[in-house]
């Protein structure tokens, strides 16, 4: 509704929105290098990466837990909504 009003004070209609993008550095200040996610904590992705291929798979889940931590911390750093 506020936007159809504004419209008629500028002469032009509202611009829509752009969807937030975590690699863009403008929208998301925590990535000023404009990362994406597959390129972001390469360390942790590395190290949970690794846990998950030299650990039994019934053990996995529970051996690599912190890692997995460690990593969903290191993006939501960036800014990436995991």
């Amino acid at each position: 509704m506020f936007a159809s009003i504004s419209s008629w004070w500028s002469g032009s209609p509202a611009a829509p929105e752009k969807p937030y993008d975590p690699t863009d550095p403008k929208q998301n200040p925590l990535n000023p290098q404009g990362l994406k996610p597959c390129c972001a904590c390469p360390e942790t992705k590395q190290a949970r990466d690794n846990c998950f291929l030299n650990t039994d798979a019934s053990e996995a889940d529970e051996k690599c837990r912190e890692l997995v931590q460690r990593h969903i911390a290191c993006m939501r750093g960036y800014g990436f909504k995991v």
